[in-house]
């Protein structure tokens, strides 16, 4: 463990874990805003609307996340000249929450979705009769009791999203993975060490995240 003992390896570590952090807090925000908006779109009434969210779901789906990423980079910033921060770093970083919002915005939808299916017609049809709107019926009666269906699907895509985040680091961001990397690159007589420490600290923080969520779930449940 003599690699991080040296105080700029450990800080070089402690850097790399937090931008996974910012990466998955930020990300998660918005590919939940994205991922219910397109629900709502999936069980629209309208057509064009239905279209537009089945499209999404299905193109971010079965692209890999890797090549999304790389577009938020070379698309967007290298071609268009999009720039969100004048830091390389920080661009980078914000580059890689667009990349990872909009890819899992496409899961966070369908789990809604799935939670919108489990519950009964009944209650949209007597929300109807009441006089509200589809968009009062779907954030008043149905997605409250959807909420508490998906909350164990939703820390499952938050696990999964915290580990896609060191995807970023493919642009140039330097998370943990690059991080590792540069340690491995810089050590290599202390590979099993610095590898052991990387997977234990992401395990250190999922594992008590899935168990939560789980709790979580079994206490929203609905008792029939």
């Amino acid at each position: 463990m003599h690699v991080f003992a040296d105080p700029t390896n450990f800080d070089a570590y402690l850097s790399g874990f937090l931008w996974i952090l910012k990466l998955t807090g930020a990300s998660a925000v918005f590919a939940l805003v994205i991922g219910v908006l397109l629900a709502a779109m999936r069980v629209s009434p309208v057509p064009v609307l239905r279209g537009f969210g089945a499209a999404w779901v299905n193109i971010f789906r079965n692209t890999p996340l890797t090549l999304v990423v790389f577009f938020c980079y070379f698309g967007l910033f290298s071609t268009l000249g999009l720039s969100l921060a004048e830091d390389l770093n920080l661009n980078n970083y914000w580059l890689g929450v667009i990349g990872l919002s909009v890819y899992t915005a496409a899961f966070v939808c369908e789990a809604v979705r799935s939670g919108v299916n489990t519950v009964p017609t009944g209650q949209a049809e007597a929300a109807r009769a009441l006089g509200l709107t589809f968009a009062q019926t779907l954030r008043i009666v149905v997605l409250p009791q959807a909420t508490r269906s998906v909350v164990a699907p939703f820390g499952s895509i938050l696990i999964a999203l915290c580990k896609n985040a060191t995807i970023v680091g493919t642009i140039g961001l330097m998370e943990s993975s690059n991080v590792m990397k540069d340690l491995l690159n810089a050590n290599g007589d202390a590979v099993i060490p610095i590898f052991l420490v990387f997977a234990g600290t992401f395990a250190a923080l999922l594992i008590p995240t899935g168990y939560f969520f789980g709790w979580l779930a079994n206490r929203l449940a609905v008792k029939r």
